[in-house]
């Protein structure tokens, strides 16, 4: 599990910077002030959730457990939710894509609950 996760992760803060030179640099002219801000959201809430996602690579390295592995994906599906929708939102103009946006907000809540209820179980036995 580490290390598609670190990998993952790595693309993923990888992505954001360049999403966020794209919109800084080829998208300013192109989308009103309101879009280019929708677009950075995005960009922004994909970065935390890149360095979300290596704290979790780097804990799977103490141990995994069912835990670690549910906040991973949530992480993951989080990012492709939310600011994927965001994204897409934005150099679309599709308001309806805004739908989507809370299902990925949901998504990284229950990534963050699922890292806490991990940690919970650090130093009580084995993590599986």
């Amino acid at each position: 599990m580490q290390r598609w996760v670190l990998q993952v992760a790595a693309i993923a803060g990888f992505s954001a910077v360049g999403l966020g030179a794209f919109a800084a640099h080829g998208l300013k002219a192109q989308l009103s002030a309101r879009l280019l801000e929708v677009f950075q959201t995005g960009v922004h809430y994909q970065m935390v959730h890149a360095l979300a996602l290596l704290a979790v690579g780097l804990l799977a390295g103490q141990g995994v457990s069912r835990a670690l592995r549910v906040a991973a994906w949530l992480f993951v599906v989080g990012m492709v939710l939310f600011s994927g929708s965001l994204y897409a939102l934005s150099v679309s103009g599709l308001s309806a894509l805004g739908m989507i946006t809370p299902l990925g907000g949901v998504a990284f809540l229950a990534g963050w609950a699922a890292l806490f209820y991990h940690a919970r179980g650090i130093g009580r036995g084995p993590l599986v």
